[in-house]
């Protein structure tokens, strides 16, 4: 089943240019995600609350995504949603190793994710089998996001959605020609700038092709987070059959704030940074740690400042879908998909000198390489009141990944830059590959009972075979073979529909996450001796969840929304207790502490105040808690009790305006719960302004100023940026951005 990556790229790339000269008149697409093809029941809506589904699910779609500051990360736009917990320590929301979503006490790496149902893998900032959306696509090309706060769909492409899924869909490409583009600039000489060609219909063809860049000035330190993206898409509708084919590419190159401790943050303050700008004084601290020396003030500890970090990715993503109707009622598709990596993640560590030239410093590396394929199957059949679907998904990922250290020669400036991929290592601690293959399967049947009552079952499937090797460089890394297989995971849920505007649902769902092969997380990132213990003692089992839920979904005249209530058993939860700083880069010590529960209640409404004034609110309460002895009854990590998020958004006649304020409570960041950040609250504002007019190069101009953080809070975003511990302080909390403005010029042709 394995599918020739390179014929894959080929014929994906190929793709394009070859739909283009179809001559076929092109058919009214039904599987369009946004655009032309929008749902006309929701178009007047912000909020999708899930209507027909037996389970929690909200929908954002793309006029909402655009009140955002161009750039920003999708996930910013769905933090309004009940439940969704997210955080970032920059204002855009795309600082990979800060950001964090967690949904009903499940964190990142818990959930499920896809691009146009192309898997992401669980999105962790080392992800060994996939990639951040950020990367994956222009935030401008999302045309959707769909979130399911409890279970994903049965035939979701993810092995790791104990906890629910996100699900991103690509714009569809606009029938008429044009051209987009917009330029931002802002605090911290932040700009921005995206450009697009939409081809419009061609025959049976359309399609667009973007480019955006960013470079965002780091609101404390000195440094950058820049990339550059380009996406295609072109879609070919010959008779019954639709082709869809989309090649996507990033290079992102971020330098790192640094982390924080409590006891830092008091000593140095909020601000305090990587020296980025003070080679020297690195040097300096760094031969202090190494001779047994004071430390220059004001610091007391080789970790208060480094040089400098950062983190590189580059990423290609290329797909080929294949959508046929082959009778009545009868459709089905095939997507094959590609996935290459190369990334880098480093520190300037004073832990390791460079030999031989006498610098107290060298460049300390985790690098990764991905190499993935895979190919999705569908089948559906609509007799009526019986709607029949099944799934079929493979993926073969070869991942590699190594831990090595490079020289640093200079005197007032070193010889290299955290943004530099690095070559001639002096010393290579490990060097592993790791294989995954995946087989995932699903079938479900919905029957309509009635009008107004439905049910539907079904049940997935799944086996995951990981292997793990050390090339050339023996290390105590763990290696060796495992797999988890699970053939039987069901999920049921009824809806009854009161009348057209209000319904009751509720669902029961089985999952299992899949062990992760890589030697920074999942069941290899211990040493030899601790795998072997696990598996002899039986502890290795993988992660399951079982959710109950239920709820209640509502509408009358200008206002709609949710209410939902869910409990949740969670077995075999394994905890990695990191030891040391983040820098040093330990094994961690892996532990099996049995289950955890989750119960909780989430609003969330929409209210229509007049046709140009919009609010909406969200609440979620949320008891997730561990039912270990050692940490019985004690709030899971990351975990804020309550979430709520209230929005005010107005727009008419080309004028707009939107207000937003978030709120969490109080989180821990140790599993023993003596060591947490206060609760805060985020406001963010933005007012723009859209030309109609008759001439075509006013038509189409728009304006716009964002502020986010505008009370300019003090907070502590993200927290678990080097993992969590037992108990004690932590060199492991990202503090949030201040107050930072914005202003865009947009238009469109």
């Amino acid at each position: 089943m394995t599918l020739p990556r390179r014929a894959l790229l080929l014929l994906t790339t190929a793709a394009l240019p070859a739909f283009a000269s179809a001559a076929t008149p092109a058919v009214a697409s039904t599987t369009e995600v946004a655009g032309d093809a929008a749902d006309a029941t929701a178009a007047d809506e912000i909020i999708v609350y899930g209507r027909g589904q037996v389970r929690s699910v909200a929908e954002i779609g793309q006029p909402d995504i655009a009140r955002l500051t161009p750039g920003s990360s999708p996930f910013k736009a769905i933090e309004k949603l009940p439940g969704v917990n997210f955080e970032s320590a920059d204002a855009f929301g795309v600082y990979e190793w800060s950001t964090r979503i967690s949904l009903r006490g499940f964190n990142q790496n818990q959930l499920g994710f896809t691009l146009d149902g192309i898997p992401l893998g669980d999105m962790s900032y080392g992800n060994t089998n996939g990639l951040h959306i950020s990367r994956a696509i222009i935030s401008d090309n999302i045309g959707k996001v769909e979130v399911s706060q409890g279970a994903g769909a049965l035939g979701t492409a993810s092995t790791s959605n104990l906890g629910g899924t996100i699900q991103f869909f690509s714009r569809a490409p606009q029938k008429d020609f044009g051209v987009t583009a917009n330029a931002s600039y802002g605090s911290n000489k932040t700009y921005r700038a995206f450009v697009d060609i939409d081809t419009g219909e061609i025959g049976a063809f359309k399609g667009f092709l973007s480019y955006a860049y960013i470079d965002a000035g780091k609101w404390k330190g000195v440094g950058t987070q820049r990339a550059h993206q380009a996406n295609a898409k072109g879609v070919l509708d010959v008779g019954a059959v639709k082709l869809t084919a989309i090649a996507n590419f990033s290079d992102r190159k971020e330098q790192d704030y640094q982390d924080l401790s409590l006891d830092q943050i008091a000593r140095l303050g909020y601000n305090l940074d990587n020296i980025a700008d003070n080679f020297p004084l690195a040097k300096a601290i760094a031969t202090a740690y190494q001779t047994g020396t004071a430390f220059p003030a004001p610091f007391k500890t080789v970790d208060d400042s480094y040089y400098d970090a950062g983190g590189l990715r580059r990423d290609y993503l290329t797909a080929l879908k294949a959508e046929a109707t082959l009778g009545e009622g009868l459709t089905v598709s095939v997507q094959g998909y590609y996935h290459n990596n190369k990334g880098q993640g480093s520190w300037f560590t004073p832990y390791v000198p460079s030999p031989g030239v006498g610098n107290p410093i060298s460049f300390r590396t985790t690098e990764y390489s991905i190499n993935r394929e895979g190919v999705i199957g569908t089948l559906g059949y609509d007799l009526g009141r019986n709607k029949f679907a099944a799934t079929v998904w493979y993926e073969n990922n070869d991942f590699k990944q190594a831990r090595r250290f490079y020289a640093v020669t200079g005197t007032t400036v070193p010889n290299t830059t955290a943004l530099t991929y690095q070559s001639n290592p002096f010393f290579t601690q490990w060097y592993n590959k790791f294989n995954t293959k995946t087989f995932q399967f699903s079938v479900q049947d919905t029957f309509q009972l009635t009008d107004r009552f439905s049910v539907s079952a079904g049940f997935k499937g799944n086996s995951v075979k990981l292997n793990a090797s050390q090339i050339a460089v023996t290390n105590a890394r763990a290696v060796g073979s495992i797999k988890n297989e699970d053939y039987f995971q069901p999920q049921a849920g009824v809806l009854y529909k009161i009348d057209a505007n209000n319904e009751l649902y509720a669902s029961y769902t089985e999952n299992q996450r899949a062990y992760t092969a890589a030697a920074t997380s999942g069941p290899f990132a211990t040493t030899q001796p601790g795998f072997d213990f696990l598996v002899s003692q039986g502890k290795l089992k993988p992660e399951t969840s079982r959710t109950v839920e239920g709820g209640y979904r509502f509408g009358a005249g200008n206002v709609h929304g949710v209410v939902a209530v869910y409990y949740i058993d969670f077995s075999n939860r394994i905890i990695a207790t990191t030891t040391g700083a983040g820098i040093v880069g330990n094994a961690a010590t892996l532990r099996n502490i049995g289950s955890a529960r989750s119960y909780g209640v989430e609003t969330g409404v929409t209210w229509r105040i007049a046709k140009p004034l919009t609010l909406t609110a969200s609440y979620a309460y949320n008891d997730s808690t561990y039912r270990d002895a050692t940490f019985l009854g004690k709030q899971t990590v990351d975990t804020p009790r309550n979430i709520a998020n209230v929005e005010l958004a107005y727009d008419q006649d080309g004028f707009y305006a939107r207000g937003n304020l978030n709120y969490m409570s109080k989180r821990y960041f140790t599993y023993s719960n003596d060591q947490s950040v206060p609760s805060h609250a985020v406001v963010d504002a933005k007012v723009g302004y859209r030309i109609a007019s008759t001439d075509r190069w006013l038509n189409g101009l728009g304006i716009e100023g964002s502020v986010t953080n505008a009370t300019d809070t003090t907070y502590i975003s993200t927290i678990g940026s080097n993992g969590y511990g037992a108990s004690g302080d932590n060199q492991t909390l990202l503090a949030g951005a201040p107050r930072q403005f914005f202003v865009t010029i947009s238009k469109t042709f």
